[in-house]
């Protein structure tokens, strides 16, 4: 194996890390409530704190990188994962544990925008789009190690164990990155210093551009609505709702997640190939995928009652997860529509949509609960309203954005311009429009 690909073989396998240190508390969370003495409204805090700190780095993490380099920047998330892990491991004080996952929030942010920079970096445009969807592949099986095996480990050996266990390999992974991945000298994609020192306000005014787009506005609520049932349940809730509120025992609630993360990871290629053949499809899959979802939980909590089919219910929670794939869309349509001055600042902006539906939606959850006064079967399917609704939001948002982007491109076909994405006129797409003052494409 060359250096260019053993290097991103270790910086995906931190990637790789990040996911499973990510989704470590998913199957973790009733027992966190009983090592911290909280309920469920506390334990929410650990995904809006770890959720939050990533999202505002998004941004800021594209900079470090330009400045710093992959390499640099993929020690430093590897070393702050295992930091992050070794204190939760031993802590027994909630305030101190909520300390601990916002770092781990920090360091999982630094991860994905640094394999990536490395690939671009290392390998030409022919063999990057592989590399992504690779990288990809390595984050479904983070996903996957902390389901059924890392609630083996923690039912098996205990908390400390299964929590050190996670730092020990995240630290591992900073020496092999240390000692094994070189960046070139100079990087190839190294801006000059005064140009990696903006300003906070220049930092905003870059915000705000991007975010003046449509079509950045549309890949924002992409991927807030095609997240927003599918990562909170995956992070923190599948695991207690399928305990509590379906009746499942705790190691086939893991085997069911697990089998949702191996469907989940199985769809990214086949929904990549479809929306990258036939990029039309792009807003109206995650349409589809997530008035699909609101249906399917409205099933649930209207006409299921108390005490759910565990067979139906596995098929649906499976089937939602494919909300993860969907959402990737977003960064295809960001790209579409932003110049290059911008996409980068874009891609940050898009991808908080998903994690800020993921932080509301896992923070009401557990709020709801609290205010049933504990998590029995009827509290977690009213709880699932919760995801009904900040869905449904997504919802509505998504399909004006949607109309109001067609409309901008139906413009400019009728002027013979080009646009990323032709469209056709629908039955739903009313006339006026086309009449209203245009977007900025």
């Amino acid at each position: 194996m060359n250096r260019a690909y053993r290097g991103w073989v270790l910086a995906a396998t931190v990637y790789l890390l990040a996911v499973f240190n990510r989704s470590s508390l998913g199957v973790a969370g009733l027992i966190a409530e009983r090592r911290f003495h909280i309920g469920p409204g506390a334990l929410s805090t650990f995904v809006l704190l770890q959720i939050g700190v990533y999202a505002a780095m998004q941004i800021p993490t594209g900079i470090l990188v330009d400045r710093y380099g992959p390499r640099r920047m993929l020690i430093a998330a590897a070393t702050i994962l295992g930091v992050a892990q070794l204190a939760f491991a031993f802590v027994h004080v909630f305030a101190l544990a909520l300390v601990a996952r916002a770092l781990l929030g920090l360091g999982d942010a630094l991860t994905f925008v640094s394999t990536l920079r490395y690939a671009a970096t290392h390998f030409s445009a022919r063999r990057y789009p592989l590399l992504v969807a690779l990288t990809a592949v390595m984050g479904t099986i983070g996903n996957v190690l902390a389901t059924l095996p890392l609630n083996a480990l923690l039912r098996g050996e205990g908390w400390t164990t299964g929590f050190l266990t996670a730092a020990i390999a995240s630290l591992a992974g900073a020496v092999g990155v240390a000692l094994l991945v070189h960046d070139p000298t100079p990087l190839p994609v190294r801006i000059a210093r005064d140009k990696l020192r903006p300003t906070a306000r220049n930092v905003a005014r870059r915000v705000r551009a991007a975010w003046a787009i449509p079509g950045t506005r549309l890949g924002f609520w992409v991927h807030f609505t095609c997240m927003a049932s599918a990562t909170p349940l995956m992070v923190l809730w599948g695991q207690p709702y399928l305990v509590q509120g379906v009746g499942f025992s705790a190691g086939a609630a893991s085997t069911l997640l697990m089998i949702g993360v191996i469907v989940s990871g199985l769809a990214n290629p086949a929904v990549g190939a479809l929306i990258g053949h036939w990029p039309a499809s792009r807003i109206p899959f995650g349409l589809g995928v997530s008035g699909g979802t609101v249906v399917a939980l409205l099933v649930i909590v209207l006409g299921l009652g108390d005490h759910p089919s565990k067979v139906v219910v596995a098929t649906i929670f499976v089937l939602m997860l494919i909300g993860g794939p969907a959402s990737m869309a977003a960064f295809a349509v960001a790209r579409d529509y932003n110049p290059p001055a911008t996409l980068g600042t874009a891609s940050g902006v898009v991808n908080v949509g998903g994690f800020a539906a993921t932080s509301v939606a896992a923070v009401a959850f557990g709020l709801v609960l609290d205010a049933q006064g504990g998590a029995g079967a009827h509290a977690m399917r009213l709880a699932l309203l919760v995801l009904v609704a900040v869905q449904s939001l997504g919802l509505v948002q998504l399909a004006t954005w949607y109309r109001r982007v067609r409309a901008e491109a139906m413009r400019r076909q009728l002027a013979g311009d080009m646009v990323p994405v032709r469209v056709t006129r629908r039955m739903w797409f009313d006339i006026r429009d086309l009449e209203g003052p245009a977007a900025t494409p």
